[in-house]
């Protein structure tokens, strides 16, 4: 027996860039289970290279920025797909073309954008595919481990990310009063992936992030995408409007002596 019950159904993943992607990986594990994976993606360049990695399948383009594309995607799914069990979310944006700055001089625009692209858009898909969901879907996006500490390189995106996480809650209040649809997130711990290659100074925080990692091994990018199917499928049933840490302990682990007695002897 399946486990994860997910084989025949169907779920539609936002965000697939390349193989290095969370979504990829998502991808990937829904289609081993024998689900049905339907793509979203932002360009004709990003359909022309998802259909590269997932031979057949069906992608749709949507570039959620321009909102009245979203209800125009739920219009297009709608005609083949007359129910959909669940959507991944996994859609973040930050411009960091100036490079690195002081938090305080953080531009408006580049807030506002990343608001948009990364957080409002949850709301937009929910909002335009509500009528296409199961009714008792389940919708995962992704986050980062901490949205509390002050990593300069990744800037204004951690707070983005926390409103990202309220979010959850009230689509999932909201949700309830016509449908048992479930939102969550997976707070995924530094990971190797090509967007986070485009954060100034990231490799640095990836290799600590690393060390303080209770098994002293970053966290793959494969173990994100299994508790996402995991919160994708039925056996996820009782968590509803809730973050998972999937970080290998990091977040437990500030005190680490080996580092401590690095840091003490430099």
């Amino acid at each position: 027996m399946d486990f994860l019950d997910i084989a025949g159904k169907t779920f539609l993943v936002f965000g697939v860039a390349n193989k290095k992607s969370v979504a990829f990986f998502v991808s990937q594990v829904l289609s081993e289970a024998g689900a049905k994976v339907i793509h979203s993606v932002q360009t004709t360049v990003h359909k022309e290279s998802v259909s590269k990695l997932f031979p057949g399948a069906d992608i749709y383009i949507c570039d959620v920025e321009r909102e009245d594309e979203i209800p125009k995607l739920a219009e297009d799914v709608s005609t083949k797909y007359p129910k959909i069990h669940g959507i991944v979310h996994a859609i973040a944006f930050a411009n960091y073309e100036e490079g690195l700055k002081p938090f305080h001089e953080t531009r408006k625009k580049d807030f506002l954008q990343s608001v948009d692209i990364s957080c409002f858009s949850l709301i937009s898909i929910a909002n335009a595919f509500k009528d296409l969901l199961d009714e008792k879907a389940s919708i995962v996006t992704i986050s980062i481990s901490a949205t509390k500490i002050a990593a300069e390189p990744y800037g204004w995106m951690a707070p983005v990310k926390a409103a990202l996480d309220s979010t959850l809650c009230f689509l999932a209040k909201s949700f309830s009063s016509f449908s048992q649809v479930r939102f969550n997130s997976v707070k995924a711990g530094l990971l190797k992936t090509s967007s986070s290659a485009g954060i100034p100074g990231y490799l640095d925080y990836y290799l600590y992030a690393e060390q303080l990692s209770l098994r002293k091994k970053a966290i793959e990018t494969k173990e994100v995408a299994n508790a996402v199917v995991f919160l994708l499928s039925d056996r996820s049933s009782g968590i509803n409007a809730q973050s998972i840490i999937v970080d290998c302990g990091m977040s437990t682990n500030y005190f680490d002596k080996g580092l401590i007695d690095k840091a003490i002897r430099d």
